[in-house]
């Protein structure tokens, strides 16, 4: 119900999904609720937000190579935000960017719907967001991720995630 039918406003989301592709569908504003409730499992009473951007094949791979030095697409990027500087500045995790089209061909062929792959990926960004780095611990993200993925509903994969 909206404001006009006489209920109240939607809470505005500290997450923001935007779907910067064309060729597939993105339920934003379920994946921004998704997100909230991640965050609010993993670090509950953190008022810091994120961005995630949905991006072509095309973008994810200039990205990947600008900032990584990797001369191709990937599925999930995290980029954390700096600690904020002062007591009451704006609270900000980072950015997020995910390929539509390697999330649609890995959702294939893991069986599930693109929005579920779209979860599982947006999860393991998050995860990257609150400074979890599955390259460096000894196993603890991955651990992590797999109960967070049992608690949300999202298929739990053997040999690493996402």
């Amino acid at each position: 119900m909206d404001e006009s039918e006489g209920g109240p406003p939607p809470e505005p989301s500290r997450f923001e999904v935007q779907n910067r592709q064309r060729g597939l569908p993105v339920d934003s504003a379920g994946l921004a609720r998704f997100l909230s409730r991640i965050a609010d499992d993993v670090a509950p009473g953190d008022p810091r937000g994120a961005t995630l951007r949905i991006v072509s094949d095309r973008e994810m791979r200039e990205l990947n190579r600008t900032f990584r030095g990797f001369d191709r697409a990937t599925d999930v990027l995290a980029f954390p935000a700096d600690p904020p500087e002062a007591p009451g500045s704006d609270p900000y995790l980072g950015d997020m960017a995910i390929a539509a089209d390697t999330a649609a061909r890995q959702a294939g062929e893991a069986g599930c719907s693109l929005e579920t792959e779209l979860r599982v990926l947006s999860l393991h960004g998050l995860l990257h967001l609150f400074g979890w780095d599955h390259e460096r611990d000894r196993g603890e993200m991955h651990r992590l991720e797999a109960l967070l993925r049992k608690r949300h509903g999202l298929p739990v994969r053997s040999g690493g995630a996402p």
